[in-house]
């Protein structure tokens, strides 16, 4: 698994998640249980991770619909 995106915002998560999954790309989230035990101060991040053969599809899937991968 390759991280596709790491960020605070979980709408960023979600929308990302519902592009690949629409794609047949399969995504898990990690840091999900750290996040949430941190409350709702936000520095902590998700990722959203991918295979490393849907890497380079996920990537330009994201850059399509104007997720920053940054």
């Amino acid at each position: 698994m390759k991280e596709l995106l790491r960020t605070n915002d979980i709408t960023v998560i979600a929308y990302a998640n519902a592009i690949l999954n629409d794609s047949g790309i399969y995504a898990f989230e990690i840091d999900v249980n750290t996040s949430i035990l941190e409350g709702s101060i936000g520095i902590l991040p998700r990722r959203l991770m991918v295979c490393e053969s849907d890497l380079t599809v996920a990537q330009n899937l994201m850059q399509d619909h104007h997720v920053d991968l940054a």
